[in-house]
């Protein structure tokens, strides 16, 4: 998703040695799951001042007490858009926007589990990374969509000067897109793997999206659920080390660092964001949005014809569902491993039936610029300058 300009904070120069020695495993510094998943997370709070989504994201007492975020009884997290409301016209849907208080330098591997991913008609979601002097300090779309997509689309955004050299034959399944990854699109991928998003995703049980950060480039993987690396689900409950990603295959989307993009140079401390938002600049665009859902409502105009009136059936697959979002680090850990048992966040498994669970049968990010970042210390015989702390 491609953000506004950033309003600007103060940076801390700090120096890591590099280690001559090579490392062999990446230590899990930060674990969302199960009852305390939504713990060290930032609700936005605010309009969708982003895309220009018809949606207005919660803070988290909102979200909370109206059922658009919570843990199910499998133990799993949900974010929603609100199904149950009949919304007037000239108003936006209630959703929900989430961004990690951590922020993972250079040298970190992220590994998300999804068993359901929100789409149909207007729907936008995404899974992605920003910096934390966003958009100066890069971005990068892991999982994104609109509509009634099938293929997901993966990209980075960067400041000016930065060019994706396609990858060399075999080096990557996905289908280069536009190389300037400055301009709106960015410079995108797009998955040929079945199953990668919307319903046929959901129909597959899901997948697992993971992405290396790394000085050699960023590389975006992506399974169904029958198809998930062994080692990937060994860890799935684990707590420790990642060691090896000899079964993980060819990536889906490789993007070099070379001299016409370095990461190193382009991207800054990562923070990890999951949103749902509502036609906007992408899925409301007439040319992209009537293709695929004329039949929607007799105006063939995004939000007339979805956002108002009643949510439901509309909006009732418009949630993710999240077994776990792990992030590793070269560096030894300096944010909490497990995120599971030892904090106080005020949302947690609901414990029994929710009228708004989707999965069931029967401080805010807007007014809150800072964050915890992680420091990595990445391999070689040189000194690099890692930035963080807004």
């Amino acid at each position: 998703m491609r953000p506004p300009l950033w309003s600007g904070g103060a940076f801390l120069f700090l120096f890591s040695v590099f280690l001559s020695k090579p490392v062999t495993s990446y230590n899990l510094v930060a674990d969302y799951a199960g009852s305390t998943f939504f713990d060290n997370w930032i609700f936005y709070g605010n309009y969708d001042n982003l895309t220009l989504g018809d949606v207005i994201w919660q803070d988290e007492a909102n979200a909370t007490a109206d059922g658009l975020a919570f843990v199910n009884t499998a133990g799993n997290a949900v974010i929603k858009v609100d199904n149950t409301t009949n919304v007037p016209y000239n108003i936006k849907r209630n959703s929900v926007r989430i961004t990690t208080q951590a922020a993972f330098e250079v040298g970190s591997l992220f590994i998300a589990d999804f068993v359901h991913m929100p789409w149909g008609c207007s729907v936008w979601p995404a899974y992605w990374t920003k910096g934390i002097d966003w958009p100066e300090g890069g971005e990068i779309d892991i999982l994104e969509g609109i509509n009634l997509n099938t293929q997901n689309q993966m990209a980075l955004h960067t400041r000016s000067g930065c060019l994706n050299v396609p990858p060399a034959p075999g080096a990557q399944i996905g289908q280069t897109g536009p190389l300037n990854c400055t301009a709106a699109s960015g410079c995108t991928v797009v998955e040929t793997k079945p199953n990668s998003y919307g319903q046929a995703f959901n129909q597959a049980g899901g997948g697992v999206f993971a992405t290396q950060f790394d000085v050699t480039g960023v590389f975006i993987w992506f399974w169904s659920r029958p198809n998930i690396p062994a080692s990937i689900q060994a860890a799935a409950s684990s707590t420790g080390p990642f060691t090896s990603l000899a079964d993980w295959g060819v990536p889906s989307a490789s993007y070099p660092s070379t001299g016409s993009c370095n990461t190193s140079e382009y991207f800054v401390a990562q923070n990890l964001v999951l949103d749902i938002t509502l036609c906007g600049e992408w899925a409301g665009e007439p040319s992209i949005y009537l293709p695929q859902c004329a039949s929607q409502g007799p105006t063939g105009i995004c939000y007339n014809d979805n956002v108002i009136g009643p949510g439901s059936p509309k909006y009732d697959n418009a949630y993710f569902e999240i077994q776990y979002v792990k992030a590793y680090s070269l560096a030894p850990a300096v944010f909490p491993a497990n995120n599971t048992g030892n904090n106080t966040g005020s949302i947690s498994s609901d414990g029994g039936t929710n009228p708004n669970d989707p999965t069931q049968n029967t401080p805010s990010e807007a007014t809150n610029s800072k964050s915890i970042s992680v420091m990595v210390a990445i391999l070689g015989v040189s000194i690099m300058t890692g930035v963080f702390l807004v």
